[in-house]
Protein backbone atom coordinates (compact mmCIF):
# COMPACT_ATOMS: atom_id res chain seq x y z
CA UNK A 1 0.00 0.00 0.00
CA UNK A 2 1.03 3.62 -0.52
CA UNK A 3 2.42 6.16 1.91
CA UNK A 4 0.66 9.62 1.63
CA UNK A 5 1.92 12.20 3.57
CA UNK A 6 -0.96 14.57 5.30
CA UNK A 7 -0.52 18.11 6.78
CA UNK A 8 -2.42 19.24 10.33
CA UNK A 9 -3.08 23.07 10.70
CA UNK A 10 -1.97 22.77 14.30
CA UNK A 11 0.93 19.90 14.07
CA UNK A 12 2.53 19.68 11.09
CA UNK A 13 2.92 16.82 8.19
CA UNK A 14 2.58 13.54 8.78
CA UNK A 15 2.50 10.11 6.83
CA UNK A 16 -0.37 7.77 6.69
CA UNK A 17 -0.49 4.03 4.71
CA UNK A 18 -3.80 4.04 3.28
CA UNK A 19 -5.31 2.20 -0.34
CA UNK A 20 -5.04 4.48 -2.87
CA UNK A 21 -9.05 4.35 -3.15
CA UNK A 22 -8.69 6.67 0.16
CA UNK A 23 -5.54 9.13 -0.92
CA UNK A 24 -7.82 11.96 -1.59
CA UNK A 25 -9.97 11.58 1.63
CA UNK A 26 -8.80 13.79 4.80
CA UNK A 27 -7.38 12.33 7.70
CA UNK A 28 -7.27 13.13 11.19
CA UNK A 29 -3.56 13.99 12.42
CA UNK A 30 -2.45 11.32 15.01
CA UNK A 31 -0.94 13.55 17.68
CA UNK A 32 -4.43 15.78 17.93
CA UNK A 33 -7.14 14.57 16.11
CA UNK A 34 -7.77 17.56 13.85
CA UNK A 35 -8.24 16.98 9.89
CA UNK A 36 -5.86 16.81 8.28
CA UNK A 37 -5.49 17.47 4.24
CA UNK A 38 -3.23 15.40 1.71
CA UNK A 39 0.17 17.36 0.54
CA UNK A 40 0.57 16.13 -3.02
CA UNK A 41 4.37 15.35 -3.92
CA UNK A 42 7.35 14.26 -5.77
CA UNK A 43 6.71 10.26 -6.59
CA UNK A 44 8.89 7.68 -4.87
CA UNK A 45 11.46 6.75 -7.38
CA UNK A 46 13.51 4.32 -5.54
CA UNK A 47 12.32 1.68 -8.22
CA UNK A 48 14.50 3.31 -11.06
CA UNK A 49 17.18 1.71 -12.70
CA UNK A 50 20.29 2.29 -11.54
CA UNK A 51 22.09 3.77 -14.28
CA UNK A 52 18.84 6.39 -14.87
CA UNK A 53 19.54 7.54 -11.37
CA UNK A 54 22.97 8.14 -11.35
CA UNK A 55 22.02 10.33 -14.29
CA UNK A 56 19.47 12.15 -12.86
CA UNK A 57 21.85 12.34 -9.60
CA UNK A 58 24.70 13.77 -11.76
CA UNK A 59 22.49 16.52 -13.72
CA UNK A 60 20.84 17.76 -10.26
CA UNK A 61 24.57 18.06 -9.20
CA UNK A 62 25.51 19.73 -11.72
CA UNK A 63 22.57 22.26 -11.60
CA UNK A 64 24.61 23.48 -8.28
CA UNK A 65 28.50 23.28 -9.12
CA UNK A 66 28.78 22.30 -12.74
CA UNK A 67 32.17 20.95 -13.72
CA UNK A 68 34.32 23.67 -15.32
CA UNK A 69 36.33 22.01 -17.70
CA UNK A 70 39.62 23.48 -18.70
CA UNK A 71 41.15 22.12 -21.17
CA UNK A 72 40.63 19.24 -24.22
CA UNK A 73 40.87 15.77 -22.66
CA UNK A 74 44.18 14.35 -23.89
CA UNK A 75 44.17 11.28 -26.84
CA UNK A 76 45.80 9.16 -24.55
CA UNK A 77 43.61 9.39 -22.49
CA UNK A 78 40.78 8.89 -24.25
CA UNK A 79 42.32 5.62 -26.02
CA UNK A 80 42.75 4.38 -22.16
CA UNK A 81 38.87 4.97 -21.10
CA UNK A 82 37.80 2.83 -24.68
CA UNK A 83 37.08 5.88 -26.88
CA UNK A 84 38.05 8.82 -29.29
CA UNK A 85 38.43 11.99 -28.88
CA UNK A 86 35.78 14.07 -30.77
CA UNK A 87 36.50 17.07 -32.58
CA UNK A 88 34.04 19.35 -33.79
CA UNK A 89 33.92 20.31 -37.74
CA UNK A 90 31.46 23.31 -37.23
CA UNK A 91 32.20 26.49 -37.71
CA UNK A 92 30.38 28.30 -34.85
CA UNK A 93 32.57 26.57 -32.34
CA UNK A 94 35.46 28.10 -33.32
CA UNK A 95 33.76 31.60 -31.89
CA UNK A 96 33.39 30.40 -28.53
CA UNK A 97 35.40 31.88 -25.78
CA UNK A 98 38.35 29.84 -24.60
CA UNK A 99 39.78 29.51 -21.14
Amino acid sequence: MPTYTYRCPNCGSFDLVRPMAQADAQARCPDCGSEGRRVYGAPALRAMEAKLRRALDAGERSADAPEVVTSVPSRAADRRRGRATRYTTDPRHARLPRP
